[in-house]
């Protein structure tokens, strides 16, 4: 296997994470979806959630080039490269001395063109839903979302990460679960009745990716606390822009994202780590243990001590 550095739309364009590449594949048929999925072995000090972001190309000068577009990052499936599939007992995290054994870090990506989309579009109505009204492409603004990843999309997923087809019938298979992933995240938007006239820096593909880079600067100071003004400064946005922003990418707001993160990353220290609270609470940078504890139990429910226990 060789070494790359992950490099996806999910990181901003100045990291790269210089790891092993355990599988890649693509597609790109014609009248088809566009497809890429690749797999890295996770590094052991990276910080991330399972996340995904749906993008709403829209086109007014060229109405074939608008498309819709789904990006998955799904982290720590295990991957077993004795046959390049992910083994039953791997899969099952059951092998624990399989040495063919890895972590992965999976990003997934799919375009669906207009043209494609066509098939699905029914009779116009004057009560279009928000769902019908993406597809139709009749809302006039880009727009990107981010979202969780809910259990029947993952194991959608999973499904299209350890298949065992090949030639036409990979290709079949491939395109049935995709429109699959379509109406589970449209069925998402649906529910959330998201407003698609979102702020118009938003779809600006730049200021996507100084908020993206922002999540990332933040995963990065997990132990260096950083405030909202130097983070816009290392990102060069607004305050008031990256706030809005960051709300409307990631569904939180700044301080809820970062001290969520840093309380996960605290019960892994404490659990897997088997640090004790006094370790965690230095690392974490807090003055004293006991406002980390309040922060802890907050998040959890349990004092450090108990979650110990």
């Amino acid at each position: 296997m060789q070494s790359v550095a992950i490099r996806e739309s999910f990181l901003p364009k100045h990291q790269e994470i210089g790891t092993e590449l355990l599988f890649e594949a693509s597609s790109q048929i014609p009248g088809s979806v566009h497809y890429s999925i690749k797999r890295f072995a996770r590094p052991k000090s990276w910080i991330a959630d399972d996340v995904g972001v749906f993008h709403y190309h829209y086109n007014p000068s060229d109405q074939k080039q608008n498309f819709l577009e789904l990006k998955f990052c799904s982290i720590g499936n295990m991957y077993c490269r004795r046959d390049e599939k992910e083994c039953g007992q791997c899969k099952a995290n059951i092998s624990f001395n399989c040495e063919h054994k890895a972590e992965s870090v999976d990003f997934l990506s799919f375009a669906f063109s207009s043209s494609l989309l066509e098939q699905f579009i029914g009779l116009r109505t004057s009560n279009n839903t928000l769902s019908e009204g993406v597809v139709s492409f009749h809302h006039q603004n880009s727009f990107s979302k981010t979202f969780s990843i809910c259990n029947r999309t993952r194991i959608v997923l999973e499904g299209l990460l350890n298949h065992n087809y090949s030639g036409n019938l990979a290709n079949i298979f491939v395109n049935a679960q995709t429109q699959m992933l379509l109406l589970y995240t449209l069925d998402c938007l649906e529910e959330k009745e998201i407003d698609t006239s979102v702020n118009k820096f938003l779809a600006n593909e730049a200021d996507r990716e100084k908020i993206v880079k922002a999540r990332e600067i933040l995963l990065q100071h997990i132990g260096e606390p950083i405030t909202i003004k130097a983070l816009s400064r290392k990102v060069a946005m607004n305050e008031c822009y990256l706030k809005k922003g960051f709300k409307e990418m990631f569904g939180s707001t700044i301080f809820d994202f970062y001290q969520s993160q840093r309380m996960e990353h605290a019960k892994y220290l404490l659990y897997e780590k088997g640090l004790n609270v006094t370790e965690v609470s230095v690392l974490l940078g807090y003055s004293s243990i006991s406002h980390f504890s309040t922060a802890f139990k907050k998040h959890t429910g349990l004092k450090p001590c108990e979650l110990l226990r």
